[in-house]
């Protein structure tokens, strides 16, 4: 209530207002320019190497390819992964298949990331949000068609790629189409090793049409394609065969021109993905087994912005319905024959419908101050809770949760400094895994894990702060933030029950701690030190802890990021160190081990020029120069990360 109160209150709020006439000699308007998905060493990055240089995401690796990331040190069960919105679950109980590795980055205009609750607009979460915004032309554009087309080959895993997109905006009709294709072999680590089973090949199309209805109104259509074959994971004791994505939507906005309403976007959506892990590529495995899972999803977002005076806010409307299903079957060496079916994903229907809010007031030039919270309604139904069951005798087939959230925040610009503060409250529901999933290997610490349907709610309390400054040569800005999070869900050795897969060393089960703690802080330095030339610094270090302080797993040590960036006319020269200190603060019972310290040298050098009418630009880099071998915390079993890898890359805009 006290959320929605600021509409009427502000509406009722009479400015007064003493206006007097200048005459402008001259007014420039400039566009906003957006980020582009492409990093300052590397302009031909995949979705996970762009979201690996932001401070604060992370990534479980378990391979070349498909990346888990992690939100605030945390797993992707407390983050909320969107696209435009749209909520996409994967289909593979081993987390090969996160929503990010069903986009590319030709047809992703920017991410947006939001820190702990400020990222409750588009669900329940702990962690925060991330929403892969695609690519949307403007109606009426003075250049009808524009277009991209990229290429180039990295040696090390010898992967090639190629990226292209067209766009077309007349009056009353706009088009986006984008594809690409992506192939590797298997990679090198720094002492000249061959990692096996780290290849992959990957195809991505997508297509965008909208049509204005009005002066003021659209209708659009989208639609995403994604196929991953022979990926290969080196962290696990099997591969993906294939894996198939189908992401659409249709949408309807509506812009107003005064009152208090100003924009209204609806968007309709239907996603379905199907995922194929086996072991056929390894015939040293006694018993052979397949994990087929499909993930569909149908939903709804609408949201409205408004804006009055000061005041400016987002509602939002969530709700969708979801069908994970995941299969675990084993065969002796003979195929034709199979010993063993179960249900990993007993068919779990998970219904969720919410509302969000977000609120600003600008309470003087300097400072502002942001309000917002969602209640949300999260359904779960297990068609085969028989498998359930057995660990959880009388678990109830369906279960009801309220999924209530609060954030607000303080914001204050003083001449060159800048400040916020800010605090969070906030439930999330277990996961389809957590709560249902039966008999999940976990290749990490070599156990099967059992959900519970009983589990908690996890309760998570938050605040943060920052503080910056800024001139005209230097920035400086450092942030922190603290998650104290009850019922914290974590694997526990189970006393009964016995591991189904041969590699297995046991049995656990996701239960609830009283509590865990997370602290995340990071700091960056950019500085001009001639008109030319230009540095970056970035410092990050995190530490969670359970609540008889213990180590919690994955948790990135003290790590470092600096560059220095040469730019002269169309010449671009780039040079990075990064690494991690020695992770001291492991976890053994979650089966982690002592990481040492690494440092890894990259250089890039770029050049653009013109083909006619054709925007270019080449370039050409090392990563890891050194030939360094080391392995990292988030490395899965302590594979060993890519040796030197010189790639190149051409760009051509028209």
């Amino acid at each position: 209530m006290l959320l929605f109160l600021g509409l009427s209150v502000t509406a009722q709020n009479q400015h007064a207002h003493h206006d007097s006439i200048k005459n402008l000699e001259e007014v420039t308007v400039k566009n906003a320019t957006k980020k582009k998905i492409e990093t300052e060493m590397k302009m031909a990055v995949s979705v996970d190497e762009f979201l690996s240089s932001s401070d604060n995401i992370s990534f479980i690796k378990r391979g070349a390819y498909a990346w888990e990331p992690l939100l605030n040190n945390m797993s992707t069960e407390r983050s909320t992964v969107t696209i435009d919105g749209m909520h996409v679950f994967g289909a593979c109980t081993d987390k090969m298949d996160p929503i990010t590795s069903y986009v590319e980055s030709n047809n992703l205009a920017s991410v947006d990331i939001k820190s702990g609750q400020e990222g409750s607009l588009h669900g329940a979460t702990v962690a925060g949000s991330i929403d892969l915004k695609r690519k949307s032309t403007p109606f009426g554009l003075q250049k009808k068609w524009n277009g991209a087309y990229q290429t180039g080959f990295e040696f090390n895993n010898k992967q090639f790629f190629n990226l292209g997109n067209v766009s077309y905006s007349g009056a009353k009709f706009v088009a986006d189409g984008s594809i690409s294709y992506r192939t590797a072999d298997n990679y090198y680590d720094g002492n000249n090793d061959e990692v096996k089973h780290s290849q992959y090949n990957k195809f991505n199309t997508s297509l965008g049409l909208a049509y204005k209805t009005s002066d003021l109104s659209s209708v659009r259509l989208d639609a995403i394609f994604d196929v991953a074959k022979d990926v290969g994971y080196p962290a696990l004791p099997m591969d993906l065969w294939l894996s198939r994505a189908l992401i659409t939507s249709a949408s309807y906005k509506q812009l107003f021109e005064e009152g208090l309403v100003r924009v209204v976007d609806t968007k309709v959506y239907f996603n379905a993905i199907e995922h194929y892990m086996d072991d056929t590529t390894r015939p040293e495995n006694l018993v052979h087994m397949d994990m087929p899972g499909w993930s569909t999803t149908y939903g709804l977002v609408s949201k409205a912005n408004l804006k009055k005076n000061d005041y400016s806010s987002e509602i939002q409307l969530n709700a969708y319905d979801n069908l994970s299903i995941a299969e675990m079957r084993m065969y002796p060496q003979d195929r034709s024959e199979r010993t063993m079916f179960a249900y990993s994903w007993p068919w779990v229907t998970t219904r969720y419908a919410g509302l969000s809010m977000n609120n600003s007031w600008d309470i003087s030039q300097r400072s502002q101050v942001h309000l917002g919270g969602s209640l949300g309604v999260n359904y779960n139904y297990s068609k085969y809770i028989e498998f359930n069951w057995i660990f959880h005798p009388g678990a109830p087939q369906e279960k009801t949760r309220f999924l209530p959230s609060l954030n607000a925040a303080y914001n204050l610009n003083i001449d060159q400094f800048n400040f916020s503060v800010g605090t969070g409250y906030g439930h999330r529901a277990p996961s389809v895994s957590e709560g249902y999933g039966y008999y999940i290997y976990n290749s990490f610490d070599r156990y099967d894990y059992i959900g519970d349907p009983n589990l908690k709610n996890e309760i998570s309390y938050e605040g943060n702060a920052s503080a910056g400054f800024k001139n005209e040569r230097l920035s400086v800005q450092g942030k922190i933030n603290y998650f104290y999070i009850q019922n914290y869900i974590i694997g526990r050795i189970l006393s009964m029950g016995s591991p189904m897969n041969y590699q297995s060393v046991g049995v656990k089960g996701y239960t609830s701690l009283d509590y865990a703690t997370l602290l995340n802080m990071s700091a960056n330095v950019s500085y001009d030190i001639l008109e030319h030339l230009h540095c970056k610094g970035t410092l990050t270090y995190a530490r969670g802890m359970d609540n008889k302080g213990g180590n919690l797993p994955f948790i990135r040590p003290l790590s470092y990021l600096t560059s220095l960036h040469y730019m002269y006319k169309n010449l671009g020269i780039q040079a990075s160190v990064n690494g991690d200190f020695e992770q001291i603060n492991y976890s053994p019972e979650y089966g982690e081990d002592q990481t040492p310290a690494y440092v890894i040298w990259n250089i890039s050098a770029d050049y653009s020029f013109k083909i006619n009418k054709v925007q270019s630009t080449i370039q050409i880099g090392a990563e890891n120069i050194l030939n360094a071998y080391y392995s990292t915390y988030a490395d899965w079993g302590n594979i060993p990360r890519m040796g030197r890898n010189i790639f190149t890359s051409l760009k051509l805009n028209f």
